[in-house]
């Protein structure tokens, strides 16, 4: 019993808990196209098994506990999401542990000024980092890379980004969706929670 009360404390990082998994959909609720209805994809989610499911705002942010892999739990999600509101949404999750990750390493700190303005792209894969551009490309905007993210500080605003997700996608050849630094860290507290 106290191996197994070991292994559990063990595997609370960074106070997420065992099986906490971050799902990011891209594209849903923009205009008419792929509607999902937050408390609808709750409710389908749970039907499907996963526990403690929970939504954050209308642009497909979802925490929950799931006993898979996140590469078993983004299939499934993206499963039941074509299934019950008949669109294909790409789905990628993190762990709890690596959203806590994302949030700490922070490149931008005290470079970023508004966390509206702060936007972390997420990456399906880790990108060659031979199509990583220059990131002093990108100016006013201050871009930095990391693992399976892409950090950028849009002192003009998003709108006016010198590389929205659909450009870093191209570029790269994966799937991307982005999330706000005041998103990301309110997703982070829902999955510490």
């Amino acid at each position: 019993v106290m191996r197994g009360a070991k292994m559990a404390a063990s595997a609370r990082i960074r106070g997420c808990a065992v099986g906490r998994q971050v799902l990011l959909l891209r594209g849903v609720n923009l205009g008419r196209h792929n509607k999902v209805p937050m408390a609808q994809l709750r409710a389908e989610l749970t039907a499907r098994g996963f526990e403690a499911v929970r939504t954050h705002l209308q642009s497909g942010n979802v925490v929950l506990d799931a006993p898979g892999t996140p590469d078993e739990t983004a299939d499934a999600a993206r499963a039941a999401i074509a299934e019950r509101f008949g669109c294909d949404v790409p789905v990628l999750v993190r762990t709890g542990a690596e959203l806590a990750a994302v949030v700490a390493a922070d490149p931008l700190a005290g470079i970023a000024q508004d966390a509206a303005k702060y936007v972390v792209t997420f990456l399906s894969d880790p990108p060659d980092p031979a199509l990583l551009p220059d990131p002093a490309q990108f100016e006013p905007d201050v871009v930095r890379y990391g693992e399976r993210e892409i950090f950028a500080w849009c002192p003009d605003g998003v709108r006016n980004a010198r590389a929205p997700q659909s450009w870093w996608e191209r570029r790269l050849g994966v799937t991307a969706t982005s999330r706000n630094r005041a998103t990301v860290e309110r997703l982070l507290a829902l999955a510490q929670a």
